[in-house]
């Protein structure tokens, strides 16, 4: 019962739990004075107060921990934007590493993980032993001779000019560096490696006051970060790759869903490209990878909802038996009518995507997107593929206006062929295969079919007798930008079927760059592939010759085929590795 002294008020429980204890209390509660009955309530709601501000003490002691960049971003974006009709908190970095903390608290409390499935790194930084024989030796040396180059002339800017010793910036975002970290950790190249970490803690930020590409940003640097962290475990760089995932999210604000080409990383504004309303097919549908994993790093849906809507819409529209024109509208969600349809330039990895993000998911049978790639190769079977008179070499050509055959075919198409042949591994059917081999023979051709065994940017192919060669080149499209994609499909023979001969022919192609893109302070594109005695060096060495090129080079020329597991990694369209996961 309650008993009322003068001093103090003292709750006194009754002896009996029964139905007379139940009732003898609620007597004594109704004969209280209404004074005595408020003196109870103003304790118990003292009391709550108290808990209240004691439990958000503790919570400000830890935010006080926080760093003065997280209070500043907080204060100047209100933590929330608007995208199309979604509502997007952008979560500064230390919201990650908090879950992180969070996490590993749990872990080592014995309580059960998220259900989402281990990525390889929880499972310990994955170990590379180096080069394992001289052809890998070789390709380190070349990566050493190019990083140390660009080390010393454009450290920290996104391109080195090799011959003029000097810089190019893009972004301002240091592009070399960050696509070349997860070449210089599977090289083992640690000290390379440390330093390049140590700068895009402290020297890399995205408060850029420019407009950078959707697209690039994504592959290169979303990418490399991402692959970087799951390849090392160092949490340092998924803290970064959520920054920019945050900022590269209002490209999705357009009203159909298809993202804008170009946003301002610290004003947060984002718009179609300047030179035209249209996107790239490409574009807009080769960030899913890199969005995708974001989320399930974070925990954060938002990044795979908006760019899964992409899919979702771009398998809505009309195609042309499964294939694509190379321009879309963010503004109206439509393809630019009678747009051209290639597999190279402009469209190219919007195919690579499909059936990549259908194993990046765990291969669900009933996946919308690997059926849009397996009609889509139908359609490049029947719609896009020719084969020359004379020769009989086979290759890919382009619809112009979606309608007038012409034969002609970007070095970028030979990423196909390893894209084939990775979906006939995993279940793709056997006409995959052929085309896959036939291609692979004919991109190898444009290399050998030229003075400095380069490939040049756009091959052309004898239709009808117009030309007396079966495979020429105009003048204007002669010249070699230090490209991956050729390396990238002969990595992915080797890979699969364990053949050497692919690695012969990349050692023949590797040392044509090593005669003639090599120079004293880097390596350099070349405007001319058909004339040994005047190559035209170009002066630059684009990001993705470290973090492509020389990688598949790396990864091809070694020892163990598996030393990047295909059934556990995809690659993204930069050569970045990225864990595959069931759901």
């Amino acid at each position: 019962m309650l008993k009322l002294n003068r001093d103090h008020i003292s709750l006194l429980l009754p002896d009996s739990s029964g139905t007379q204890g139940r009732r003898s209390l609620r007597r004594t509660w109704n004969q209280l004075s209404r004074f005595q009955r408020n003196v109870i309530f103003t304790v118990l709601l003292a009391f709550l107060i108290m808990t209240v501000v004691l439990y958000s003490g503790l919570g400000e002691s830890k935010a006080e921990r926080k760093s003065t960049r997280r209070e500043q971003r907080e204060a100047e974006k209100s933590g929330r934007e608007e995208v199309g009709a979604i509502e997007v908190i952008l979560r500064p970095p230390d919201d990650v590493e908090e879950a992180a903390e969070v996490q590993d608290e749990r872990t080592q409390q014995g309580e059960n993980p998220p259900t989402a499935p281990k990525a390889p790194h929880e499972e310990g930084p994955k170990i590379f032993a180096g080069p394992q024989n001289e052809r890998q030796r070789a390709v380190v040396a070349a990566f050493q001779h190019a990083w140390t180059n660009y080390r010393t002339y454009a450290w920290g800017h996104d391109n080195l000019k090799p011959l003029s010793q000097g810089h190019h910036d893009w972004f301002g975002l240091g592009l070399t560096i960050v696509d070349a970290l997860d070449t210089m950790y599977i090289m083992n190249l640690q000290k390379e490696f440390e330093e390049a970490r140590n700068w895009v803690e402290n020297g890399l930020s995205f408060e850029v006051n420019r407009d950078v590409n959707l697209f690039e940003v994504t592959i290169r640097v979303l990418g490399g970060l991402l692959s970087t962290y799951h390849l090392s475990g160092d949490q340092m760089f998924l803290v970064k790759a959520a920054d920019l995932g945050n900022r590269l999210l209002p490209c999705f604000e357009s009203q159909s869903g298809i993202p804008y080409s170009d946003v301002n990383l610290a004003t947060l504004r984002a718009h179609s490209p300047k030179w035209s309303p249209d996107s790239s097919t490409s574009e807009v549908t080769t960030i899913q990878l890199e969005f995708r994993d974001l989320s399930r790093c974070t925990g954060d849906e938002i990044y795979e909802t908006v760019a899964h809507k992409v899919n979702e819409k771009i398998h809505s529209l009309e195609k042309r038996h499964g294939l694509v024109p190379i321009f879309i509208n963010a503004n109206t969600g439509m393809f630019r009518t009678f747009s051209t349809i290639s597999l190279g330039a402009r469209a190219d990895s919007y195919y690579e995507y499909l059936l990549k993000q259908w194993l990046q998911m765990g291969k669900k049978p009933d996946d919308f997107l690997i059926e849009d790639y397996s009609v889509a190769i139908e359609g490049v079977l029947s719609e896009l593929v020719r084969e020359t008179p004379n020769e009989h070499h086979v290759y890919i050509g382009e619809l112009i206006n979606g309608k007038e055959f012409k034969p002609k075919m970007d070095h970028l198409t030979c990423y196909f062929p390893g894209t084939l042949l990775l979906g006939y591994k995993n279940g793709m059917p056997q006409s995959h295969l052929k085309l896959a081999q036939d291609l692979l023979e004919t991109c190898f051709q444009t290399y050998m079919k030229q003075p400095t065994q380069l490939a040049p940017e756009i091959t052309y192919f004898n239709l009808h007798g117009e030309s007396e060669n079966d495979i020429y080149v105009k003048s204007n499209d002669a010249h070699n930008l230090l490209r991956p994609e050729f390396i990238e499909s002969l990595y992915y023979f080797y890979a699969i079927t364990g053949n050497k001969t692919y690695q012969d022919m990349g050692w023949t192609i590797f040392n044509a760059f090593e005669r003639h893109t090599r120079v004293k302070n880097g390596y350099t594109s070349i405007g001319n592939v058909k004339n040994i005695l005047n190559t035209r060096p170009r002066d630059m060495m684009e990001s993705f010759f470290l973090g492509e090129t020389l990688k598949y080079f790396y990864l091809l020329f070694s020892d163990d085929r598996n030393e990047i597991d295909l059934d556990r990694y995809v690659f993204n369209s930069e050569a970045h590795p990225l864990p595959i996961r069931s759901h």
